[in-house]
């Protein structure tokens, strides 16, 4: 079946005689036109079905009511909630989303940047990709006066809100809990440190180990395992060494968590009592592995919330001071059965 062509404005014009500027004007109510040529402009675009493209008319007006948001990964649940808790409070708002992925691509994530800043979006929210590279394209964002919120991963340099959790304390409370429950040799999942939330998430696990006594030991730290294939395979090789780690904090992601637990499983490894595994970001899968997983909870949803009510109070209370604002979201230890040695021992 042909698709039917869309009407325009010039399908008006042509239709009741008229220049496509005066059936614009007619359209947007403009006081240059008489009451009689609106109604009958008016009548005409009803019966041709006529849509007005909203996205060209804010284009002209400077008036774009939408919020592009750039993610690493859309399909990760931290990353959706972050979104759902953003839409919610957009929507309520009249406001759109425009939703880009750089898939951990620094050329994907530019190019997301660039289509935005083009639509003359009002806000740009970020997470940035974990490949390295310049920022010059959210420098460029700035310069257009174009709202950047960063979330989560961020530029430091850069002066502009930002919405982050506590990685360090977080950290720091898992592996004083895998400390807590008898845990002595506690290796760290990594990820790439170029990430200030990895960088930190690390300086939690290392404060933690010396405010406790315990040697902070390079052969335990595994860098880059932050999928579920990358921490098998860092688990494959942890649990090989002559004295295995009695516990893995898989600190880059639940996912690497669930790594971690399938080798252990395959091995015969008994979890948690040879072997305690904490994950980061409470994926759903972590309530319903066997054992379930211990896993830090960084209220997506809430951040999402707290990134569209910082924009919408810039807009109504602009205060070029206040554009390096940090919110910060405390995450939560959650500990299940991965972890809780103790509960087990006699």
């Amino acid at each position: 079946m042909k698709r039917q062509k869309r009407t325009t404005i010039y399908d008006i014009a042509q239709q009741l005689n008229l220049a496509a500027s005066s059936v614009s004007r007619a359209l947007s109510d403009s006081n240059k036109i008489n009451a009689e040529t609106k109604a009958l402009v008016l009548k005409t675009a009803a019966e041709m079905n006529y849509q007005q493209n909203a996205m060209a008319s804010n284009l002209r007006k400077g008036n774009n009511p939408t919020i592009g948001v750039v993610v690493p990964r859309i399909n990760q649940y931290f990353f959706s909630n972050v979104i759902a808790g953003l839409e919610e409070v957009t929507f309520k708002a009249g406001y759109n989303l425009v939703i880009c992925q750089s898939n951990e691509l620094h050329a994907r994530e530019v190019e997301g940047i660039n289509a935005l800043v083009n639509q003359n979006v009002s806000c740009i929210v970020i997470s940035i990709a974990a490949e390295k590279g310049s920022f010059d394209h959210l420098q460029q964002v700035l310069d257009r006066n174009i709202q950047l919120i960063q979330f989560d991963r961020v530029v430091e340099e850069l002066e502009t809100f930002k919405v982050l959790n506590d990685n360090r304390q977080a950290a720091y409370e898992a592996v004083q809990h895998l400390i807590e429950q008898g845990y002595r040799r506690i290796a760290l999942l990594e990820g790439p440190q170029e990430l200030q939330i990895f960088r930190e998430r690390k300086e939690g696990y290392i404060a933690a180990l010396q405010d406790h006594g315990f040697p902070v030991l390079s052969e335990l730290m595994y860098a880059n395992a932050w999928t579920k294939e990358l921490g098998a395979a860092a688990t494959a090789q942890l649990l090989d060494m002559p004295d295995p780690p009695d516990a893995i904090f898989a600190s880059t992601s639940d996912f690497a968590a669930l790594g971690v637990l399938e080798v252990a499983n395959n091995k015969g490894i008994r979890i948690p009592e040879a072997l305690g595994i904490c994950g980061y970001s409470n994926e759903p899968f972590t309530e319903i592995t066997s054992p379930s997983i211990t896993t830090i909870d960084q209220f997506s949803v809430e951040m999402g919330r707290k990134i569209g009510n910082l924009h919408f109070q810039e807009l109504e209370n602009f205060n070029p001071e206040s554009k390096t604002k940090t919110v910060n979201v405390r995450p939560e230890l959650i500990i299940r059965n991965s972890s809780l040695r103790k509960s087990h021992v006699p």
